[in-house]
């Protein structure tokens, strides 16, 4: 196979990227203090897609818009990333809102996504909220997207 970009994913494509207050925060709220720093930390993690400009539902064309768009679920983001970190939810700070959200999270966005894989894209169920969300719009689990 040539080594070029197959084709682009009808998808853009967010990423946040930790502060210093969530690393701090992270640091001391588990039962064990962790040795991390923000390099560390933001060395890997998740990438969330994000419905592309030419969505029917909610597009999204720029930064500005990936920030609005993300804003909007800043509690559903905020209690994945925690979750990620530190599964036991009376760890977690009590009083969270978008401004801590803010604070502790910057967001990076890109707005063309290629597949380089050989293998089919697939989708993997792994949310009961995103289904009753996007009731009859996901595929079933392990759909072959292409």
């Amino acid at each position: 196979m040539k080594e070029y970009p197959r084709h682009p994913v009808n998808r853009a494509m967010v990423v946040l990227r930790y502060k210093q207050p969530y690393i701090d925060w992270v640091k001391t709220a588990g039962p064990f203090p962790l040795e991390l720093t923000l390099e560390e930390a933001n060395d890997d993690g998740d990438a969330f897609l994000i419905p592309a400009y030419d969505s029917h539902i909610d597009p999204v064309e720029t930064t500005e818009d990936a920030v609005k768009w993300v804003e909007k679920r800043w509690r559903m983001f905020f209690e994945h990333i925690l979750m990620s970190w530190i599964e036991d939810e009376s760890a977690w700070p009590k009083k969270r809102t978008l401004k801590m959200f803010r604070e502790w999270f910057a967001l990076e966005y890109k707005s063309m996504i290629w597949d380089m894989g050989v293998e089919p894209l697939m989708v993997e169920e792994f949310a009961e909220v995103l289904e009753d969300d996007l009731d009859g719009i996901l595929p079933d689990e392990g759909t072959l997207l292409h």
